[in-house]
């Protein structure tokens, strides 16, 4: 087995869970595919972490695979979803660090044509993940998202260091964004 299977050979033999169908596919795909996600995405980790996704939802949608376009193709369709996933992520991730000064302003950048998502759902979806939160996390994005207070003054509000109420709106960004992306 090697260069010359054919991709429908190579899915027959992978879906009977052959090991070596699989070393072909990886070592087939896996450098042009790299090089493709390098070439979208900077950060050495990311891109690496945006493959494996990759070769992963590949092999989980491998049965949905019929034929009608070549392996390659149905490969790099999952991949470039994965490279846009990636990408509404760091934006979700870069919107929830940034000082917007309240939730709403938070995620409406998020709003576009092709996502058709209205802002009350938004809204909504925002209130849910409040509500998942831990109560201290909800309570200091709330008093800084909405509320509008600085650092300084959220460190007074919870009797907290200066330091340790940057660390706690820290960790609740990180929250937010980790139960936000889950929903």
């Amino acid at each position: 087995m090697g260069e010359m299977t054919s991709d429908e050979t190579l899915i027959t033999q992978m879906l009977a869970r052959d090991r070596r169908a699989l070393s072909v596919f990886y070592h087939r795909y896996t450098p042009r595919l790299s090089s493709y996600i390098h070439s979208k995405i900077a950060d050495q980790a990311d891109a690496e972490e945006v493959l494996a996704d990759t070769l992963f939802a590949f092999l989980e949608a491998i049965r949905d695979f019929h034929g009608k376009s070549s392996i390659k193709t149905f490969l790099y369709a999952i991949c470039h979803h994965k490279v846009v996933d990636y990408y509404r992520k760091k934006k979700l991730k870069q919107l929830v660090f940034s000082r917007a000064p309240n939730l709403e302003l938070l995620v409406s950048p998020l709003l576009s044509p092709e996502e058709e998502l209205d802002l009350t759902i938004m809204k909504e979806k925002i209130q849910s993940v409040l509500s998942r939160m831990l109560p201290r996390y909800r309570s200091v994005l709330v008093s800084k998202y909405i509320d509008n207070l600085s650092v300084a003054e959220i460190a007074r509000k919870f009797a907290l260091s200066f330091k340790s109420a940057e660390s706690q709106l820290f960790r609740a960004r990180k929250a937010f964004v980790e139960l936000f992306i889950s929903i």
